[in-house]
């Protein structure tokens, strides 16, 4: 079994190996990222069936019940679960894993209720081009004039996209300037969270960061909404008790899809895709994300799509076949199997 270390060839034999396994290494990291901007575009659809039925804090914290859950075999199954940190590395995970989990998601979901599904989606479209830009500044990657050109294409996409919906249903909420600010809020929140978690993978497995960043984030969240709960009958205050019993199997079907597809494995698919592929060029895969939440969106608003839905889809599978079939980036520092 490999250390949590930087893999090392000692050999010319073992150089060339590792050479010809880099396109195909890349062609699964990007596949890794692509696939998890699928699942992650389904995680409006469903939180919006959950929040019909309780508040933000109790849908976000059953939901990474559901994903804690999800991770417990990558705990106990992956390298024994060993996660050795320095205080500093400690740290930074702790870090990542309040933006994470707590923050990110009571921000984003709390905006979701403040703004239609459509909206949210369109916000998280602009997320491809500030990772890129934070790549570029802060982990020292470079993108080239087509990748910037791509990523740019990609977020018009998926804008169109996200206006292709051509009217919302009568009697929908209608989007509020409030909630569309907590989105995009949000999305720095996730912003800070990925770069902290590709900084602690450039020496540890990646399934293991995410499984205890995953779990610490819980850990939290279960503190923040469960506190004020178990302390009320001590300070004789009113909290509002765990739904539980008068919870739908429609919304429970859709807590568990949103914590073991929409957080656990697609956690687990970006990390791995991001350890082996440059973060500014996996961001235009995020803007599958806008688009199939924009899909969702128009089948639970009840609207229409448009040609400029179409352009917008053109573009981003454009943009995401020009980012991963030219261009030369340097291989990844640390290689991690």
């Amino acid at each position: 079994m490999i250390p949590d270390s930087a893999f090392v060839c000692d050999s010319n034999e073992g150089m060339e190996e590792q050479l010809k396994a880099g396109p195909r290494i890349r062609f699964l990291g990007y596949g890794a990222c692509a696939l998890a901007g699928c699942l992650w575009g389904t995680g409006f659809y469903f939180g919006r069936l959950a929040l019909n039925e309780m508040s933000v804090e109790w849908m976000v914290l059953y939901r990474f019940a559901f994903a804690s859950l999800g991770m417990l075999p990558v705990m106990l199954f992956h390298g024994g679960g060993r996660l050795r940190l320095s205080w500093a590395e400690a740290r930074i995970l702790l870090i990542a894993a309040l933006f994470g989990v707590p923050i990110q998601f009571l921000l984003q979901f709390h905006g979701l209720v403040r703004t239609t599904v459509s909206h949210a989606s369109l916000m998280v479209g602009a997320m491809p081009v500030m990772l890129a830009v934070a790549a570029t500044l802060f982990a020292g990657e470079k993108l080239d004039w087509l990748g910037w050109v791509a990523l740019c294409g990609s977020t018009v996409g998926a804008a169109l996209v996200t206006l292709g919906g051509s009217r919302t249903a009568a009697g929908r909420e209608v989007p509020t300037l409030a909630g569309d600010l907590m989105v995009i809020v949000s999305l720095f929140v996730a912003l800070a969270w990925i770069l902290l978690s590709k900084k602690l993978m450039e020496t540890h497995r990646p399934p293991v960061v995410t499984a205890y960043t995953i779990l610490s984030g819980a850990a939290m969240l279960a503190v923040w909404v469960l506190g004020p709960w178990l302390v009320s009958p001590l300070t004789h205050g009113q909290a509002q008790p765990p739904p539980f019993a008068n919870v739908s199997a429609t919304a429970w079907m859709a807590l568990g899809i949103s914590g073991l597809l929409c957080t656990a494995t697609t956690t687990l698919l970006w990390n791995w895709g991001i350890h082996h592929v440059p973060a500014s060029r996996a961001g235009v895969f995020l803007n599958i994300e806008p688009a199939m939440g924009s899909f969702l969106g128009v089948e639970l608003l009840g609207e229409h799509l448009g040609p400029f839905a179409w352009v917008g889809g053109a573009l981003i599978l454009a943009a995401a076949v020009a980012l991963t079939t030219h261009g030369h980036e340097p291989e990844p520092a640390v290689i991690l199997e």
